[in-house]
């Protein structure tokens, strides 16, 4: 198992077990210092658990990140525009590079990006 996501169960763990503690009357302040947290995030758990279910509102919930800056159908077409080659689009060679790529994804569809995600692209 990945060190990331063994921490994110050991801290949904610790978010079910503040839950059953606390449906054994434990009061939140003692349930805090027992997990090594504020009552702020126990109440905030609990809240959680109540308005979406335990299993739900405990569960861990990533980040979602960035908004994508293309859309899907954009994504969608950028291979065809590699795919006419590099010199097609005014570069001289074949070879692709991510200030390249960026370059026509700027002139294709007017979008300013940071060149180091488009090489996950």
């Amino acid at each position: 198992m990945k060190t990331s996501q063994a921490r994110l169960d050991w801290r949904e763990g610790r978010r079910r077990r503040a839950w059953e503690l606390k449906e054994a009357g434990w009061k939140q302040q003692d349930i805090a210092a027992a997990r090594g947290v504020t009552g702020g995030a126990v109440s905030q758990w609990r809240s959680r658990a109540r308005a979406e279910g335990v299993e739900d509102g405990l569960r861990r919930h990533p980040a979602p990140g960035p908004t994508p800056k293309l859309t899907p159908e954009q994504l969608a077409q950028l291979p065809a525009l590699l795919d006419r080659g590099a010199e097609a689009d005014g570069f001289r060679g074949q070879a692709w590079t991510c200030k390249r790529v960026g370059a026509v994804i700027r002139r294709t569809f007017g979008v300013t990006d940071d060149p180091s995600p488009i090489s996950r692209l």
